[in-house]
């Protein structure tokens, strides 16, 4: 109630000293006040109906009557009493505050801050009405502004527990968060039981990397409060975050319990459901319900149509997708860009929803922090991810680490993830020249302790995907910031300076759909490890495979399988006889719609093998099982498509429309394989089956593949490793002669 009664000293000041006033509507006056500041709104609105009645013109009694409508949110009507208290009294301050307030409720920001200017023209001084102008500007999204309202508030009264808190969440809001947390710890030391402000401070600490001490406050904020769904909710993203998976979907269940329809919760919980129970269904089922309760909730309507794909859901499949594409379009943050390139194969529609994630959840944080001049010595190239472990983009990559030309470049590491104790972990440790860990460290932190390194070029091997740290490259700590392998496409942040592709990926006429410079390679813009794992021997029995039937293949998770593309492999079935269909085992729901999709399709379900998810090794044996590997078309195999080549198993792609569509095609030409590329479904359809029916044709690329693997130009780690180097110095060069990034090709070596 403290709001409320804040505004109500306004009225029982005015009330004292309203000499105009007769003494029987004073006496009114007085009997109402400690009605209305005790709550008891209908005894006090009775009271102010009698001083209306004698005095229909009473100031105060139009100014609380007002007040007490708010407090209703009956708003419309608190307008009407409080322009009536205005016409009573022009220009006075206190209901001009509050009219303000009225105002903003409604969604009338501009107008609410300029009755505000009204009232600190008339009283320049006043913390409170300083604290809501306040308010206002950070409504309209104006927080350094804001910030200065609740400063000169906070100087005018230190115990102005709102301008406090609003001091500490604007600072919050702008990533200040020692500043922040002084904020709530002088909010508290006044009031040590404003439960919200408690709330704020472990939000902050969390922020901090202070775990325990933010449990502990959101416990005693509970302890205070039980009902207190924010507290529930923020316990549970810190234990889920310190890996106590249980103890945070209890966590989720009480705030749900509390109240069911919580969006943010459901959301939540979807996510850990998902990605650490793989409990699919569940998952879906939160993700619908925030859905239905919150239909503009950022990005759910782009992760629930992700997890249908992954269940092999399509029965709403081209209305949801033409809804997300329009969301996108529009600029609304309806899918975040990893999700939306398992959907989306428009360049611009790619890119559209790339730039509004950047601009809304990591826009320029500041200029660039590394300021003194280059000291001299090789260049010194920083390579940011977090999945330096047993890891697709670590089996790519950990060669490139290995044979860079260490007498022109020093390298560095900056993990952002978690030692896995793995063999690769080992490798690619030793791989650098330095090993640091950012984990623990907060976007802030870590851009300082990576600028302290004079880094000349950080690479960023996560984009938006994994354990990324796009917040990092957003505080600019190194003077080039490059987007490679993680991510493929534009990170649509035009603090990203480069992004690393080929000829097939990105063709020149394309390079207007990425915000960074296109550097294209010669040959595959993909690293491969020249030392990755050997492949096995098993056989078809082990796998549960026909021994003399023709086995077509695909090992990309479920959500790249679309209804079209699982349309194409049927027909394709049907061409081929008795052949099979070898997948990836994902969620059961997988392979029980895909079964039955396929059922309808008129194919015996019983056609589709699903093969469980192995070690590298394990499915390096395997993949030779297969006859020919058949890749997706929205996004295409990347990593595993190499594991395939690797192993000897002819691959058949589709040259997409978007970078993550070709990057098979891309591998086929290093690897020679150039006739394995098609340009339309119609072509992908009939090469498939033709291929089906000449095995002589298909020994022949099986041989081409097990005779060129050690010089094909796809897996030869030295040689790209130079051409991406050879990269790296042009970008450097253009830095030292003060020109600004610009698109450029590297000849072959």
């Amino acid at each position: 109630m403290r709001e409320w009664q804040r505004m109500l000293a306004y009225g029982a000041r005015a009330g004292k000293n309203n000499t105009r006033t007769p003494m029987t509507t004073q006496e009114l006056l007085q009997q109402a006040l400690p009605l209305h500041q005790a709550g008891r709104l209908e005894e006090a609105k009775l009271i102010y109906d009698q001083v209306l009645g004698l005095e229909p013109a009473n100031w105060a009694a139009l100014h609380l009557m007002g007040l007490l409508r708010l407090q209703q949110s009956r708003v419309h009507e608190a307008l009407v009493l409080m322009e009536a208290a205005l016409k009573a009294k022009p220009g006075a301050p206190e209901t001009l505050s509050n009219y303000a307030m009225a105002l903003s409720e409604l969604g009338r920001n501009a107008e609410a801050l300029a009755a505000l200017e009204g009232a600190l023209r008339a009283q320049p001084n006043n913390d409170r009405t300083l604290t809501n102008r306040g308010a206002i500007k950070a409504k309209l999204g104006q927080p350094e502004a804001a910030l200065e309202d609740f400063d000169r508030a906070v100087a005018l009264n230190g115990r102005n527990v709102d301008a406090l808190n609003n001091r500490g969440l604007m600072q919050q809001g702008l990533k200040r968060y020692e500043q922040a947390l002084a904020s709530f710890d002088s909010l508290l030391a006044l009031v040590p039981d404003y439960f919200e402000g408690r709330n704020n401070r472990g939000l902050v600490l969390r922020e901090l990397g202070r775990d325990e001490e933010a449990l502990a406050e959101f416990d005693r904020v509970i302890a205070q409060v039980p009902s207190h769904v924010g507290a529930h909710v923020n316990r549970a993203n810190i234990l889920w975050r310190q890996e106590r998976l249980d103890e945070a979907l209890d966590a989720y269940g009480k705030a749900l319990a509390i109240n069911p329809d919580l969006p943010e919760a459901l959301e939540s919980r979807a996510s850990l459901l998902w990605t650490r129970k793989q409990a699919l269904a569940p998952a879906i089922a939160d993700l619908e319900r925030a859905l239905a309760v919150s239909p503009e909730l950022p990005y759910v309507q782009g992760m629930l149509l992700h997890l249908k794909m992954h269940a092999g859901d399509w029965r709403d499949y081209r209305r949801d997708k033409a809804r997300l594409d329009g969301a996108v379009r529009a600029g609304k943050p309806a899918a975040m860009p990893f999700v939306y390139q398992g959907l989306s194969d428009s360049l611009s529609d790619l890119e559209s929803c790339a730039v509004t994630y950047a601009s809304r959840e990591y826009p320029l944080a500041g200029r660039m922090m590394m300021m003194s001049p280059r000291r001299p010595g090789p260049i010194r190239i920083g390579y940011l991810c977090g999945e330096f472990r047993a890891q697709a983009t670590m089996y790519l990559a950990a060669g490139l680490f290995e044979s860079h030309d260490r007498s022109r470049f020093e390298v560095l590491a900056f993990d952002a993830g978690r030692d896995d104790a793995s063999p690769m972990r080992k490798r690619v440790v030793a791989a650098f020249d330095k090993f640091i860990s950012i984990t623990s460290l907060s976007d802030r932190d870590a851009a300082a302790r990576i600028a302290a390194e004079e880094v000349d070029i950080l690479v960023n091997l996560n984009g938006y995907f994994g354990k990324m740290r796009p917040g990092v490259f957003a505080l600019r700590p190194a003077p080039i910031q490059v987007n490679y392998l993680g991510f493929p496409g534009t990170m649509g942040a035009d603090y990203m300076d480069y992004i690393l592709a080929d000829a097939v990926l990105i063709g020149e006429d394309e390079h207007r759909y990425y915000r960074e410079r296109v550097v294209t390679l010669p040959g595959s813009y993909q690293i491969n490890d020249s030392k990755r794992a050997q492949v096995g021997i098993t056989s078809r029995a082990e796998h549960g495979l026909p021994q003399d039937k023709f086995v077509l293949c695909h090992f990309n998770y479920g959500y790249k399988v679309t209804p079209d593309l699982f349309a194409c492999w049927m027909r394709i079935l049907q061409a081929v006889d008795g052949s099979v269909l070898w997948l990836l085992a994902g969620d059961p729901l997988f392979a029980e719609n895909l079964r039955r999709e396929a059922a309808e399709a008129g194919v015996d379900a019983s056609r589709l093998i699903f093969a469980p998810p192995m070690k590298l090794e394990a499915h390096l044996a395997r993949l030779p099982l297969g006859d020919l590997f058949l890749d997706a078309i929205v996004s295409g195999a990347h990593t595993t498509a190499s594991d395939a080549l690797w192993a000897g198993l002819p691959l058949l792609a589709h040259r997409g429309n978007s970078f993550s569509g070709r990057v098979a095609a891309s591998l086929l030409n290093a690897a020679g394989l150039p006739e394995l590329v098609t340009e339309t479904l119609e072509d992908y359809e009939a090469l498939a089956v033709k291929l089906a029916g000449d095995a002589p044709l298909l020994k022949r690329y099986r041989h081409r593949l097990a005779e060129t693997r050690a010089t094909a130009p796809l897996f030869d780690t030295v040689r790209t490793t130079r051409h991406i180097e050879a990269a790296y110095e042009k970008m450097q060069a253009l830095k030292q002669n003060g020109e600004a990034p610009e698109s450029f090709a590297i000849a072959p070596l």
